[in-house]
């Protein structure tokens, strides 16, 4: 089981990052920028000459690499799965910039079966040491509950999806190799691009990472919201429910809820299943 004791004790330390415009490129690229060589507007995520950068890659930024999976955290890595996600953008980002940030666990949580492990992290320019992020995230160890600690903050996603018909819908298509895209970024974990590693993780082909599928929920509600302006994302919150095989589709159903906030689902229409739920897009109108 998990040891809150050690988890919370943890003293991880500050990662800096130099982010330069082939990083917010292929960050963009792993979230299917570029697939259609004649949309002006999402070229220019992919294009150094008049580069946007991507709001949501604050999420992978200046990360403490893989630390659940060191030795004496307690944590059985291979039982780790992504629980949810949370990002409030305080100032855009530019490339060319460096950042530094410290991730801290500020929670963890028995939920039974298993148990809920809670980081934040605020993403500061090194230079000017003005924040450009704060992300939040929650990682379930499956089978390493029962040490009887209660969660003491809230849920980082909770939005209730409306009981009516969304107000306006946005299908990307994901590509078979854009997990191994999307692992440049950042995340190599071989669930992602090992076969072998994915069977003995229960899966039956290595699986989208999780925070693959919700930068591309960024950048439809970016698109059907903000016009491709990164500049009026503010936030944006979602729950995983299930992963996304590379390959499949994913089909956004949006809801206004109040002026600058939408609420969001993404489901895979092959076989009808909900990946993401509870979201929450907060954009400058």
């Amino acid at each position: 089981m998990l040891d809150p004791d050690i988890l919370l004790a943890i003293d991880l330390p500050e990662v800096t990052q130099a982010v330069g415009w082939r990083d917010c490129i292929i960050y963009a690229l792993g979230l299917g920028y570029g697939m259609d060589p004649m949309d002006e507007e999402e070229l220019a995520f992919v294009d150094e000459t008049k580069l946007k950068v991507m709001p949501a890659i604050a999420n992978v930024l200046a990360m403490a690499p893989h630390w659940m999976s060191r030795p004496g955290t307690s944590v059985d890595y291979s039982r780790i799965v992504h629980g949810e996600q949370a990002v409030r953008i305080l100032r855009p980002l530019e490339a060319g910039r460096t950042v530094t940030a410290k991730t801290r666990v500020t929670d963890v949580a028995d939920k039974g079966k298993g148990g809920l492990i809670v980081t934040e992290r605020t993403i500061v320019d090194a230079e000017t040491g003005e924040a450009h992020a704060v992300v939040r995230q929650s990682a379930y160890s499956r089978g390493q509950g029962g040490f009887g600690r209660k969660q003491t903050t809230a849920p980082l996603a909770a939005e209730p999806i409306p009981e009516r018909a969304p107000d306006r819908t946005v299908t990307l298509a994901t590509l078979p190799g854009q997990a191994l895209i999307y692992r440049l970024s950042g995340d190599y974990n071989p669930l992602h691009s090992d076969p072998a590693s994915a069977a003995r993780s229960g899966f039956p082909r290595p699986i989208l990472h999780g925070m693959a599928t919700f930068g591309m929920a960024c950048r439809a509600l970016m698109r059907a919201l903000c016009g491709n302006d990164p500049a009026r994302v503010l936030a944006q919150e979602g729950r995983f429910s299930a992963p996304v095989v590379p390959g499949e589709t994913l089909a956004f159903a949006i809801w206004d809820v109040a002026p600058g906030v939408a609420a969001y689902e993404a489901r895979v229409p092959e076989r009808d299943a909900l990946v993401l739920t509870n979201g929450r897009f907060e954009y400058a109108v």
